[in-house]
């Protein structure tokens, strides 16, 4: 699985690679990533790449040229790159969609700043576009490292136990049940006691009353989802 970054700001992408699970996947080479900085592909000699917006507007707009310059030279290199736009105008991301992106061979990762892209670029480029929530950030890399990171943990070997993955929060639109660790008690509050039984039949059935329980009181629409018969994408 190899990244493309777009962006303005590489040392913001850059450090996020330089430890845990994410440097080990790329010391094994099981991931690859790199970023391509639009100002390289900028015809002005002071390197702008942003202008205001026709129609007057608070902000600066990316313009399309370097933008364009750089994902046509991406294009070049890797012709098969799944190309996505990050931008909180559009939808939500998703388990779903990280599991289904994790069999890309190529995604480039496009990252928004000011006040965002020159939306022909969208019509022109983006394979997808995605938002990871109801909110702004400053410029799009905190946004594309989040799907980068969601994505990579689905690409086999990535992380050290595949287990990992099976009854994590999402999965069939429920949240993760409650985790515990030693000690049993912990100021004055214990685990549940069928815990250290060693019942495992007993043991699931608690914890998917406790997922319910948490999803119900947490994402309402999502349980709402689950008890009416919501059926994982594979």
């Amino acid at each position: 699985m190899h990244f493309s970054f777009v962006t303005l700001f590489p040392h913001l992408i850059e450090p996020y690679f330089s430890d845990s699970i994410l440097q080990r996947a790329i010391k094994s080479d099981l991931l690859r990533f790199d970023c391509v900085n639009p100002r390289a592909f900028s015809a002005n000699r002071f390197q702008k790449v942003d202008d205001y917006q026709v129609g007057g507007g608070a902000g600066l707009v990316l313009e399309p040229f370097a933008l364009s310059g750089a994902l046509d030279s991406i294009r070049t290199q890797n012709p098969k790159t799944h190309i996505i736009f990050v931008t909180p105008c559009a939808k939500l991301f998703t388990q779903n969609d990280a599991r289904r992106l994790s069999k890309k061979s190529h995604i480039t990762l496009v990252c928004g700043r000011y006040e965002g892209f020159d939306e022909r670029l969208i019509e022109l480029y983006a394979d997808e576009v995605f938002s990871i929530g109801d909110f702004i950030l400053t410029g799009g890399e905190l946004a594309a490292l989040c799907l980068c990171d969601s994505i990579s943990r689905q690409v086999e070997g990535v992380l050290g136990n595949a287990e990992s993955l099976k009854g994590e929060s999402y999965e069939n639109a429920l949240l993760e049940a409650p985790n515990f660790v030693k000690p049993h008690i912990f100021k004055n509050l214990a685990i549940p006691s069928e815990y250290s039984k060693g019942n495992h039949a007993r043991i699931c059935d608690l914890k998917l009353k406790a997922a319910e329980a948490k999803t119900r009181f947490h994402r309402l629409d999502l349980y709402v989802r689950y008890k009416q018969g919501f059926k994982n994408e594979k």
